[in-house]
């Protein structure tokens, strides 16, 4: 009896299997049908992608192919019946439409992986026709960059873009405050390292050559092995030797340490905007890389804030001996190096570009990551249950530039035979942002770029120099004089400042626990004088002669002490090194941080009008129209003759540079195919550096000479830019290449 229970238990689940399969197969035949009436992407042009040749798309001519699900299709599955890539699971097994099934093939790009005689003939083939070969992949790179844009369209613009959006900012943001670092950090380091005018100079500008290696380096590498690990390995950089240089002593460490950390910082700007760039739709693409460009305001605002409350506070320090000195100057060094930490964290949950695997032939990769920009989106939206209907993305065919370097070839000569591959490989991609398809492209924007960053590092560096030199002259204006005093048995035990004493006669004078603050004492005599305690700032002995004096544990070494002579006069526990004080700079101190932040602060309005209108006018009337603007403003510079005249006009300038700042990204970005975009970004902000370098010292020697050279220069190279940008083509409603 048992015998039989078990027959017709077994017969009945027999026959339920045949129905199931009758089922599917009915409904997987109904939803063909249907698709070839009424596919909701029929409206949309694939003409190109489905025309292609059999041997890219076998799949293509069949009825239930193509790149996507159709809507009956997901409707029948949702009715009881299957997926083709569920198919062969039954309902207990708890797979739904939507969750990875095994990821589609490509079947472009991979060859016949069958390796028959047909996949022999075509690999002679490819390599014996270069120039086919070539013309193949770019017929690639435009097909894949019409479905791209297509699907970046079904994924949405939503909570992964926005997530997106605040890690990459945060890495733009630490550009923004290595910029501000050196400059903020020079009044203090110069006192606590004893640097010399050279040695100011080239610590200013230090980071701007790194900056320029950085952007040629990181942009190029961006390309070859990925924009994420990219940028992780330049913050990485940064990080670490903006760390060390708050701690390292000497002048030619701290030099080095700048050097490398501008180095690791300076891929972040080519990185970023082309690394958001492939996450975003077109009519979405300008709008959005022109509000992440606020993200570089937040930085110098963040770093002007920092040394606002940090710098001053001498309290803030501490010693080890005479050897070692951390000042405050010092922590704020370090705190600076937060945003590029918080960014290197937060981009390893962040996924690498879909379009850069696609175009280096890995299909599965970018599938799955343009997946989870879907999902991420739709669930966010409010609409779980929408399924991502791409099932196939064209990817681009693959160059063979791999080396067989074999299995007995030790481990450093591996190494060095990658390094070449790589460099190689690197050096063919600036190559070809010269080739002639891209060369009249290249040099119009190298001119823009060059003109841009003259003109706008030139002037944001001479305004706060311009400042600093109205205020010496007012400071000197002040200035009181003494003519052959003589002044005997005094003791001097409160601040002298700003004051000049010629032909004076001191004998048996005190100078204990004082401070002396830009004095200057020329021709003059002291005899038997007792110094103690002293302290000194911008103070100089010229022409002196000290008879029987005795110097106790001040700072007046030799080099104060100018064509001086000392006549049986002693020098005992002197202060090694150069002393700190800000108390004697407490004022400037926070004026040069207010300068600055509302330097910065006034790009937001320049900001908020690129981003609204980027999409609206055009990149080209943004970037012609800001720089004319910009010119014209620079003729108001004639008038600056005050302080809070010259402030003004540095945010009238810095609030409508920064639209035809945005507007150059933007263009920049989408004027080069995918393969060679952070090449050409990193090489052309590598110029930028370079021509900041320029301006800047150029400038600078111009200050408290004339007005008219600066201006000219200024306004010159901004005419030209604008001109130049005209030239450009217009990139608005353009699929990203």
């Amino acid at each position: 009896m048992e015998d039989g229970y078990q027959n017709r238990t077994a017969f009945i689940k027999g026959a339920k299997d045949i129905a199931k399969e009758v089922k599917r197969q009915a409904s997987k035949k109904v939803g063909r049908s249907v698709d070839r009436m009424s596919d909701e992407y029929s409206k949309r042009s694939y003409s190109r992608f489905e025309e292609d040749d059999d041997d890219d798309y076998p799949m293509q001519g069949s009825q239930d192919g193509g790149y996507y699900r159709s809507d009956s299709q997901a409707a029948n599955d949702d009715e009881g019946g299957h997926s083709d890539s569920t198919e062969g699971h039954d309902e207990d097994d708890e797979i739904y439409e939507g969750e990875y099934q095994g990821i589609p093939r490509a079947d472009s790009g991979k060859g016949d992986l069958a390796g028959g005689p047909g996949s022999i003939t075509a690999g002679a083939q490819q390599f014996k026709d270069v120039g086919a070969s070539e013309a193949a992949r770019r017929k690639d790179q435009e097909e894949l960059a019409q479905q791209y844009e297509t699907i970046l369209q079904e994924c949405g613009h939503g909570k992964f873009q926005w997530s997106l959006y605040f890690v990459l900012g945060l890495a733009l943001m630490a550009d923004g405050v290595e910029i501000f670092v050196v400059g903020f950090v020079l009044p203090s380091a110069e006192k606590d390292m004893c640097l010399s005018e050279p040695s100011k100079s080239m610590l200013g500008l230090i980071v701007y050559f790194g900056m320029m290696v950085g952007a040629f380096l990181w942009g190029a590498m961006a390309d070859r092995i990925g924009r994420r690990q990219s940028l992780i390995i330049s913050l990485s950089i940064n990080s670490i030797f903006s760390f060390f240089s708050s701690f390292v002593q000497g002048y030619s460490t701290f030099l080095f340490c700048r050097l490398l950390s501008g180095v690791g910082i300076g891929g972040s700007i080519p990185i970023v905007f082309s690394y958001y760039s492939e996450f975003l739709s077109q009519e979405k693409r300008g709008e959005h890389l022109s509000w992440l460009c606020m993200f570089w305001m937040i930085g110098g605002i963040y770093a002007s804030a920092m040394a606002w409350a940090i710098i001053p506070h001498y309290g803030w320090s501490f010693q080890m001996g005479s050897a070692y000195q951390f000042h405050s100057w010092r922590v704020f060094v370090l705190v600076c190096a937060f945003p590029s930490v918080a960014a290197i964290a937060a981009l390893n949950a962040m996924p690498e570009s879909p379009r850069f695997y696609l175009e280096n032939g890995k299909h599965d990769e970018g599938w799955m990551i343009l997946k989870q920009v879907h999902d991420t989106n739709m669930r966010a939206k409010g609409h779980p249950e929408r399924v991502f209907t791409v099932t196939t993305i064209k990817t681009v065919k693959q160059v063979d530039e791999l080396v067989d370097i074999g299995t007995d070839t030790p481990v450093w000569q591996r190494y060095r035979l990658k390094i070449m591959s790589l460099s190689q490989q690197i050096r063919n991609n600036i190559l070809a942002c010269f080739s002639p398809e891209y060369k009249r492209t290249t040099f119009m924007l190298m001119a823009v770029w060059f003109s841009m960053s003259f003109s706008y590092y030139g002037l944001t560096v001479w305004f706060p120099d311009m400042i600093k030199y109205i205020q010496k002259q007012e400071y000197e204006s002040r200035t009181k004089t003494f003519t052959k005093e003589r002044v005997e048995h005094v003791t001097f035990n409160f601040t002298l400042e700003n004051q000049v004493h010629r032909d004076g006669y001191y004998f048996n004078d005190k100078f204990l626990s004082l401070k002396m603050k830009s004095m200057v004492f020329e021709d003059s005599v002291f005899e038997e004088c007792y110094f103690e305690d002293v302290t000194s700032t911008h103070t100089f002995f010229r022409n002196c002669t000290f008879i029987a004096s005795l110097f106790y544990n001040t700072d007046l070494f030799k080099y104060r002490l100018i064509n001086s002579k000392l006549i049986n006069s002693t020098f005992l526990h002197n202060k090694e090194g150069c002393m700190l004080d800000f108390s004697d700079d407490f004022n400037n101190a926070y004026m040069i941080y207010f300068v600055n932040f509302l330097g910065t602060l006034a790009v937001l309005p320049g900001n908020i009008v690129s981003a609204l209108l980027m999409d609206k006018i055009g990149r080209l009337r943004m970037l012609a129209g800001s720089s004319i603007i910009s010119c014209v403003s620079c003729f108001f510079l004639m008038f600056g003759n005050s302080e809070s005249g010259m402030i003004a006009l540095l945010c009238l300038f810095g609030g409508i540079s920064i639209a035809s700042w945005n507007a150059l990204d933007v263009i920049t970005v989408e004027l080069y195919p995918s393969d060679k975009r952070t090449t050409a970004f990193g090489f052309l902000n590598a110029l930028c550096k370079l021509a900041a370098v320029l301006g800047i010292s150029i400038f600078q020697s111009f200050v408290g000479i004339t007005k008219a050279v600066p201006i000219l220069f200024a306004g010159g190279a901004l005419a030209a830019g604008s001109f130049l940008a005209t030239k450009l083509p217009e990139t608005r409603g353009q699929v990203l290449q």
